[in-house]
């Protein structure tokens, strides 16, 4: 009885795990919002700012290495950790101390091994509660040993083999702060999504991608409401349509090219 009563009343360890490149504008925050956690480990790919030093003053768990990828480099950064529960963030976001609260009371509840969190961004100065990014939930806490990442090159998702409960309190997630982030932003990851899109088969043409951004454009402003959000809202429905545009075009040139 008295065994089985300590054991219940240790505490179970969380590592926090982060990718970094060039983020010394984001990383201070984030870090700030789980200095509390028991582990950190960044995992960074050739930072040309101050990322690498920023970090090191929150952690000695700092590692650099190559660029394979969104999920492959993550599941990198998962196999450093050390800990029972592990909390996957970007340097973008934020955690706060509503959530911070959930996640040490999920800590210690016996019904999940993962959670889904939501995520609340930020666009262009604007909190966004409509256009599909609301309430946005993304999987980040897991027991270390149910979950893996995938490996997309990009949008890497948390494959975990054990039931998925929901959290309330949000990431805050500063998405782009302006419109030359949103124009790099669009460029880098077509680029990737065309090139995850050949390597799964697909193929496009000309008319796919027109039809594809026009298609985005159309569910993200009308159907998913984001004209609500005003003119942050139309600026997110140009930029996903440009984006889906790009990634079907880009894929139409990568088939040229290779075929």
């Amino acid at each position: 009885m008295l065994v089985a009563l300590s054991h219940s009343l240790e505490k179970l360890m969380l590592s926090v795990v982060i990718i970094t490149k060039n983020e010394a504008e984001n990383i201070g925050r984030c870090l700030d919002s789980v200095s509390w956690v028991d582990e950190i480990i960044v995992l960074d790919s050739g930072s040309e700012d101050d990322t690498v030093s920023i970090c090191r003053q929150y952690t000695d768990k700092v590692y650099e290495t190559d660029w394979p990828g969104f999920g492959i480099q993550k599941q990198r950064a998962l196999n450093k950790a050390t800990g029972d529960w592990i909390l996957s963030i970007d340097a973008d976001e934020v955690v706060t101390t509503e959530l911070r609260a959930e996640i040490e009371q999920a800590l210690q509840q016996n019904k999940f091994q993962a959670f889904e969190i939501p995520r609340l961004s930020r666009y262009c100065g604007r909190e966004m509660r409509h256009g599909g990014w609301w309430p946005d939930y993304v999987l980040r806490l897991f027991v270390r040993h149910v979950a893996r990442f995938s490996v997309d090159i990009v949008h890497e998702r948390v494959i975990v083999d054990a039931p998925v409960g929901r959290l309330v309190s949000p990431f805050l997630h500063d998405t782009a702060v302006d419109l030359e982030e949103i124009l790099v932003k669009v460029n880098s990851y077509s680029t990737l999504g065309s090139k995850m899109l050949y390597d799964q088969g697909a193929r496009s043409s000309i008319i796919k991608a027109l039809l594809k951004g026009v298609w985005t454009f159309n569910r993200t402003y009308w159907l998913k409401v984001g004209f609500l959000d005003g003119a942050q809202g139309l600026m997110l429905a140009v930029s996903n349509a440009e984006s889906t545009y790009y990634k079907y075009l880009k894929l139409y040139c990568l088939q040229k090219h290779k075929e």
